[in-house]
């Protein structure tokens, strides 16, 4: 239920006084909206661990490294050469990792 902060407190004494049957009762234009959401369309966009994924499709294209982009050693994305930090004994840094 919504309140409003904002609103002039009530002390008990100034509360209005309603019967405990009335509040008991359900009137008809009171209920609660439910939304309507189809399990199957939920169950569809959550991916188990260990799921069996080999009849689905690549949706991408997967492109090479580049000569112009190397492999951080630390964090293993694909930086641009711009983001070299260290080269040490042929493994690669990037300056994130390194910073």
């Amino acid at each position: 239920m919504a309140v409003d902060y904002d609103a002039p407190r009530v002390t008990p004494e100034e509360e209005p006084n309603v019967a405990l049957e009335e509040l008991k009762t359900e009137k008809p234009g009171r209920r609660e909206a439910t939304p309507d959401v189809d399990e199957t369309d939920l169950a569809d966009s959550f991916e188990l661990p260990g799921a069996d994924l080999s009849n689905e499709e690549l949706l991408i294209q997967v492109v090479p490294v580049q000569q112009d982009e190397f492999t951080c050693m630390s964090c293993f994305l694909v930086h641009h050469r711009s983001q070299l930090a260290r080269e040490k004994d042929g493994k690669k840094y990037c300056k994130e990792c390194e910073g």
